[in-house]
């Protein structure tokens, strides 16, 4: 990427897209981070709580220095992936629901949110490969 682009980064409160949010931003970026809330239901168990997670992304956020947004992809969630799910669960099948998530939620969803938030381009912490230029490995 050359000069200066407006980069959302969806953003899960995990270490892969923290760094991204923090590596752009560091590469001069103006970056906006998107926590995507893909479930209604939080029964706040200690393990994977929704609510943990956005206050995870968000301390990031206010650490890296950039904008944070909280959206709702439930409903865009419940029924593009997990009614599949459920169709293809019932009829025998095992589906992968993350096959599905990342090309209606990832991929959609989440794309059109960044495009109308004008960004140039989105990021994520997943799908990363590391490059080796002049003997540097970024």
């Amino acid at each position: 990427m050359t000069g200066k682009k407006r980069i959302v980064v969806g953003m899960s409160g995990g270490v892969d897209s923290s760094v991204t949010a923090w590596l752009l931003k560091q590469q001069g970026h103006e970056v906006i981070g998107v926590f995507m809330q893909n479930w209604e239901d939080d029964n706040d168990d200690e393990y994977c709580s929704i609510k943990q997670d956005a206050l995870d992304a968000m301390s990031v956020a206010d650490i890296v220095g950039i904008d944070m947004e909280i959206v709702n992809f439930a409903k865009e969630y419940k029924d593009r992936v997990f009614s599949y799910f459920l169709k293809e669960y019932s009829a025998g099948r095992t589906p992968n629901p993350d096959v599905l998530c990342n090309a209606e939620i990832k991929f959609k969803a989440f794309l059109d949110y960044a495009m109308e938030l004008g960004a140039d381009c989105i990021a994520t912490g997943h799908y990363a490969r590391k490059l080796e230029k002049d003997g540097t490995t970024t």
